[in-house]
């Protein structure tokens, strides 16, 4: 992971008229970031004997590389998989998660799932094995069919072999909370077939077979406590920890298949 990252941090230059104090090394604050994304602590908790730096360091570092895009690079870097044959783009599945915002903030709403308390939702568009494309944080109150078509175009070019990198799936599923004629025609327009079950109509109608591996990326993206409930006031410092965690995602799989040969 590291050897992926490094690559992609800004250089800081040190001012030679007053250079002040060394900057701690940017791998260990690394570990703090990844460790508190991990385990859930907050800042304050950060143990100091293991050498990650103070809270406001960790938390400067989270904010300074979100906002140079070192966290959504990596992201798209590590969805390279399709070179080692690992990524199949033929069709994708959508679905979202509610989680508790403790402190509100930008992209919070009453959830229509937890008693109208303030929460956020986590919109993630997967590939057909489960590997995260792209993700979006809106309120815990926005319908999910409004999310299907920024999802879409949230996916960025799948490169990692010759020829033009396919940014579109063939095949989308999706669950009835996706169920509208109009959102439909606008997948039809990106020329993808949907496959959007219908309200009404009995569970088990086979899209399950095909839209589980979404349900399985939210699980394994959840992981990470700190996913699990949002603490963060700063949509784009949630937002950092969401990418993140879908790079780790993709780190273990590549690490896994390789484990594997």
């Amino acid at each position: 992971m590291w050897a992926r990252i490094e690559p992609l941090l800004p250089v800081v230059p040190r001012n030679p008229r007053r250079p002040g104090r060394k900057r701690l090394d940017s791998r260990k604050v690394l570990c703090g970031i990844l460790l508190v994304l991990h385990t859930g602590i907050r800042w304050e908790f950060l143990p100091q004997e293991l050498g990650f730096g103070s809270r406001m360091t960790c938390w400067r570092r989270l904010r300074d590389w979100n906002e140079a895009g070192v966290w959504q690079r990596l992201h798209d870097l590590l969805l390279e998989l399709r070179a080692a044959d690992l990524l199949d783009f033929s069709r994708a599945a959508v679905d979202s998660s509610h989680i508790r915002a403790m402190k509100g903030g930008p992209a919070t709403g009453p959830s229509p799932v937890d008693r109208s308390k303030t929460g956020s939702k986590h919109h993630l568009i997967v590939e057909t094995h489960g590997i995260p494309l792209a993700t979006i944080t809106t309120g815990g109150n926005r319908n999910d069919n409004t999310q299907l078509i920024p999802l879409i175009q949230a996916v960025p070019p799948i490169r990692g072999k010759r020829g033009q990198p396919p940014r579109r799936p063939k095949h989308l599923y999706a669950d009835r909370g996706h169920d509208h004629e109009d959102y439909r025609d606008k997948v039809r327009r990106f020329q993808i077939t949907p496959h959007i079950a219908r309200r009404g109509t009995g569970h088990g109608s086979g899209l399950g077979v095909y839209r589980w591996v979404v349900e399985g990326a939210i699980a394994l993206l959840h992981w990470s406590r700190r996913l699990r409930t949002r603490w963060e006031i700063r949509d784009d410092i949630h937002h950092a920890f969401v990418t993140l965690g879908c790079a780790v995602i993709c780190r273990r799989r590549l690490r896994t298949a390789l484990c594997r040969e």
